[in-house]
């Protein structure tokens, strides 16, 4: 079930899913979409979180009133709940699980329906994303069902795109200092040229995470700070 909060970060909407009994993500404190969500459940062992972002959690509480006060459960990684095994997948937030049922991924923000997961430099962390996508690669996903977009049939192909579209764009960062542009303004005009003027503002802060991996393993050049 898709809640009505679409925007360009949430896309069409924020995904809830139920399995195996249990509620993955009830998404906003939206009444709509929870009776929605309550209706399709019936009864429920439960709610499980993949992180604590809002549009994600917030109808957490209300959602576990209406069925009857489950419990919630926001998983460490390698923390079994229900029939899911939570992975470790910080990146867009450090504290971000995906949730394994089988061979079925409840991805959350590490991967989207389409479009790139918006990660922010202090919060986030793109390497620990970049390892975040391999360790999903390395697991042979049947299927993927995300936070927000259409379910992902082909997992290994979209995780390969992630990884090669983060590593194209640092590619380009690296070439963009090599030549010695400096401001923030030149590298986003060189490395983000494709990216529509409305969505700069999120290519800026992007380009402040590629700053920030660059700096952590210190290949920024001298005098520049991520």
């Amino acid at each position: 079930m898709r809640a009505d909060n679409p925007s360009p970060l949430t896309l069409d909407g924020t995904n809830t899913y139920v399995a195996g009994g249990w509620v993955v993500d009830p998404g906003p404190a939206d009444d709509a979409h929870l009776d929605a969500v309550a209706r399709a459940t019936g009864r429920a062992e439960g709610i499980v979180l993949t992180h604590g972002h809002g549009d994600h959690s917030d109808g957490a509480a209300p959602l576990a009133e209406r069925l009857g006060g489950v419990e919630v459960i926001r998983p460490a990684g390698g923390q079994a709940v229900g029939p899911f095994e939570a992975i470790a997948t910080p990146g867009h937030s450090p504290d971000h699980v995906c949730l394994l049922l089988g061979r079925t991924c409840f991805s959350g923000d590490t991967v989207l329906g389409v479009g790139s997961v918006f990660v922010a430099p202090g919060e986030g962390s793109l390497g620990a994303y970049l390892d975040s996508l391999r360790r999903l690669l390395e697991l042979g996903l049947e299927t993927i069902c995300p936070g927000h977009g259409p379910i992902v049939e082909n997992p290994q192909a979209k995780l390969r795109e992630y990884l090669e579209h983060r590593l194209e764009r640092e590619r380009k960062l690296v070439e963009a200092l090599d030549r010695g542009l400096r401001s923030h303004d030149e590298l986003l005009d060189f490395a983000w040229s494709d990216v529509p003027a409305e969505l700069r503002p999120a290519a800026r802060i992007t380009l402040e995470a590629h700053l920030e991996k660059l700096a952590e393993e210190d290949r920024l050049p001298p005098g520049l700070r991520g």
